[in-house]
């Protein structure tokens, strides 16, 4: 897989148009949903060989990161002439990057694809990796592939637009991270005044963050090994998030939020990390984004949706916990009495 660029820049036009020049490609496409056509496409428009672009608009929210939104964006790269030399640009939410870079992987065996991530989670997520898919049969990330975008451009003027609830669910993955990391990012990160946050502030947060995600994927590009610390907080996380979009969905950041909290039990009493960091880490996130009400009823059916997480083996529920900040312990294994024990503490917690 080849090596993808991430670019860190205020000045989006002069560091799209260089992301470009580096790409060789007879016609240019530009992917959104409804919103950020509207409010962000306006801001690439004048970039020298965009005002030819094709633009490809599909619905907003994770409800249509589906194969209907996939088939849609391919009938409109073949009716735009896309050829195997086209490029695709997409420009949005971590929706619109992990379903446009599945559609640039596979249209004609692979066209090249720019990121441009619109919101905190697809900036410190979504957009960088290389990990591309769409939603199926009720299962989050379902089908897909790992296909780098050629350029990922993470222009933090994005930060300004953006309300409470999707800074706060872009902010779980740079936890995740510092969690991963080493206790001063760790400690940055929950006591960052995450209710009124200084952007500058947070700016380079998101690039200690991006830097983190990279380093691990670097060496582990398709999730063989070190790379399945990223998924902590994500097998609970996941099944949260598969069960919402049964009644009401959620963001993906307050997925992993409460995932974090199950997760963090079972390392608290499997691998030893400390109860006090622990608790200190379930407060940050009780304060900030509250819970999803289920009951003991629920529990079988987020049992099960654990079963389908696409790290596990042999029909094993597979965990990445912690031993300690930064002390990684990948394919970790529960029972089902101890994954429900951990859904009892994210309920009474």
């Amino acid at each position: 897989m080849t090596r993808q660029e991430v670019v860190i820049s205020d000045q989006l036009e002069q560091a799209l148009t260089t992301a470009m020049k580096k790409c060789e490609y007879d016609r240019v496409f530009i992917l959104a949903d409804e919103t950020t056509e509207r409010l962000c496409v306006p801001a690439i428009e004048k970039v020298d060989g965009l005002g030819s672009a094709y633009h490809i608009v599909i619905g907003a929210t994770d409800a249509c990161k589906t194969l209907c939104s996939l088939t849609h964006v391919w009938e409109e790269l073949g009716k735009g002439g896309g050829t195997r030399h086209s490029l695709l640009i997409n420009i949005g939410g971590g929706m619109v990057t992990d379903l446009g870079g599945f559609a640039a992987s596979t249209f004609k065996r692979g066209i090249s694809y720019i990121n441009i991530p619109t919101t905190l989670l697809a900036m410190v997520d979504a957009s960088v990796g290389g990990k591309t898919g769409i939603n199926f049969g009720g299962l989050k990330n379902e089908i897909g592939v790992f296909s780098n975008a050629h350029t990922v451009i993470l222009d933090t003027q994005f930060l300004q637009t953006l309300d409470r609830e999707n800074i706060c669910s872009g902010y779980a993955e740079m936890l995740k991270h510092g969690l991963i990391s080493g206790e001063q990012m760790w400690a940055e990160l929950i006591t960052f005044d995450l209710e009124q946050p200084d952007l500058a502030k947070l700016r380079q947060m998101v690039a200690d963050s991006v830097a983190v995600k990279e380093r691990i994927v670097e060496e582990d590009p398709t999730e063989q090994g070190i790379r399945k610390a990223l998924n902590l907080g994500h097998t609970a996380g996941h099944a949260f998030e598969s069960f919402a979009l049964r009644h009401k969905p959620v963001l993906h950041g307050y997925a992993v939020a409460w995932g974090l909290i199950c997760e963090l039990y079972l390392s608290t009493v499997k691998t030893g990390f400390p109860s006090d960091k622990m608790r200190q880490t379930v407060s940050f996130i009780k304060e900030h984004y509250g819970k999803m009400t289920i009951t003991c009823d629920d529990y079988p059916d987020l049992f099960e949706l654990m079963t389908h997480d696409k790290k596990n083996t042999s029909g094993i529920i597979n965990f990445t916990l912690l031993g300690g900040i930064g002390d990684i312990r990948i394919n970790q294994t529960a029972t089902k009495e101890e994954i429900f024990e951990a859904l009892d503490f994210y309920r009474e917690c």
